[in-house]
């Protein structure tokens, strides 16, 4: 039972509030709001310690402009690991791209040659083992160890010939794709990190100016939370509520005036938006007394020039003039 009569209650005390900012001036109607400009909350991108505040509250800044530092921590060994990766992988492609050097083809023309030498050699003692055999002057094991010797030196020649042609060939196309697509990869993880390591540097999005700094030198905020919150520049925009009476009367890209205190001649705005639903909308059914009750949130650009340096929370009074 109370809360349907604080319900009720915070109904009336709404509708009361929006009518009471309403109310005709000539032959046009007015509407009741503040002046408010777009806020920005730029996080910390994790909880490593600040060490350094460029900026103040009140202070203006341009876009792109670095206001706060957080210490790298355990991002600093990651770039060093990653960039030394990139470095391995390059160095790699250009190996492969630049082919075997002349003193590795030189060597390998030397093992080839001795190889053959040696071949040679043993498959003569060979034979001469065979001969003594056969006329019986020597055991039939030493002709085995004779030709065990031939056989091992002549595969010592074809994997030496066969080292000297696969010099001689060059690098495989394959071999250098992998190479590149290894390059690539490292790249690629490198500049992820560096995306990650520059968000520890907090940077102002758009020209504007400081609103609050929440943490101080030294402090650790945690990840995602707001370490500087500022207001951007340019032209203030309006924010009011419009009784339903009034809402047909308050359309997307309607011309409107603007009244505020200190400024002598009225301010030229136009509505940018109005919600397509009430800001409450009562429990009981909206009968034709009930639902001039409901009210609307409206935002109106201030395209006046002389807006851009007015401060935001002001109270504004928004005017509809009369249709034609």
């Amino acid at each position: 039972m109370n809360g349907n009569l604080t319900m009720r209650c915070g109904a009336l005390l709404l509708a009361g509030v929006a009518l009471a900012g309403c109310g005709p001036k000539g032959n046009g109607l007015e509407v009741h709001g503040t002046l408010e400009r777009d806020r920005l909350e730029l996080v910390a991108e994790s909880n490593e310690r600040i060490v350094e505040v460029a900026v103040h509250e009140g202070d203006r800044v341009a876009a792109g402009a670095v206001l706060l530092r957080q210490e790298a921590g355990t991002m600093q060994p990651r770039l060093d690991q990653a960039r030394a990766g990139v470095t391995e992988s390059e160095r790699r492609l250009e190996e492969l791209q630049h082919g075997p050097r002349a003193r590795e083809i030189d060597e390998a023309r030397a093992s080839a040659a001795g190889a053959q030498s040696t071949y040679d050699t043993d498959r003569r003692e060979f034979e001469r083992v065979k001969s003594l055999v056969e006329r019986r002057l020597l055991a039939e094991s030493q002709l085995d160890q004779a030709r065990a010797r031939r056989d091992a030196s002549a595969a010592a020649r074809d994997r030496a010939q066969a080292q000297l042609k696969l010099l001689l060939e060059g690098t495989r196309t394959e071999q250098v794709q992998q190479a590149q697509a290894a390059v690539a990869r490292a790249r690629a993880a490198l500049a992820e990190l560096e995306t990650s390591a520059g968000r520890y540097e907090v940077r102002a999005p758009r020209a504007g100016r400081i609103e609050a700094l929440p943490f101080k030198l030294g402090e650790r905020p945690s990840a995602g939370a707001p370490v500087v919150v500022m207001l951007a520049d340019g032209a203030p925009y309006a924010r009011a509520y419009v009784p339903e009476p009034l809402r047909v009367r308050f359309t997307a890209g309607r011309a409107v005036e603007l009244t505020v205190d200190g400024v002598a001649e009225p301010l030229h705005g136009t509505v940018r938006y109005v919600s397509a639903e009430a800001a409450y909308t009562p429990y009981y059914a909206l009968t034709q007394k009930d639902r001039s009750r409901l009210s609307y949130l409206a935002e109106v650009t201030v395209d006046d020039p002389r807006a851009a340096d007015l401060p935001v929370g002001v109270p504004v009074q928004v005017r509809v003039p009369a249709a034609d």
